[in-house]
């Protein structure tokens, strides 16, 4: 038996280290239109409306996708065409309103505008762009990288 307890214990433990146990749900797909996947680990799929959005997961449009998505603190990003977004961090406390949210955007257009995480810690939200980190400071803001 404490052998099955160690065993847990440590599987556990690397599940955790390695992501493996971003599992927590942390927003929905609202809008989607043309060619848009999320791309989960290996797994590949096309997104469509009502689908869960987890950690680490990347968010990418085809040249004419467009997708928009409501996160659990009321962030909301709209991403446009040839648009790839990773979710890289998001951690929310909903009794607190207070969390972090880091993305990843190698290419493309986002639209954001910001909910909970941000109206109570500003320096909470940014947006990693192949040049710069923004750290969000307002409510709606626009972000285009290109190729």
């Amino acid at each position: 038996m404490k052998k099955l307890v160690l065993i847990a214990a440590i599987w556990t433990l690397l599940s955790i280290s390695n992501g493996w146990a971003d599992s927590e749900v942390i927003g929905h797909v609202r809008i989607a239109d043309g060619e848009i996947h999320l791309v989960r680990g290996e797994t590949r799929k096309k997104a469509e409306i009502g689908d869960e959005v987890y950690r680490r997961d990347v968010v990418e449009t085809g040249d004419d996708g467009a997708v928009g998505i409501t996160f659990i603190d009321n962030t909301v990003f709209s991403a446009g065409p040839n648009s790839s977004i990773m979710l890289e961090l998001y951690d929310y406390d909903s009794a607190e309103f207070k969390g972090n949210l880091l993305a990843r955007m190698d290419r493309g257009t986002l639209s954001v505008v910001s909910g909970d995480i941000a109206r109570t810690s500003p320096e909470a939200m940014k947006i990693k762009t192949p040049t710069a980190i923004l750290a969000v400071r307002g409510t709606t803001f626009l972000v285009r990288v290109e190729d």
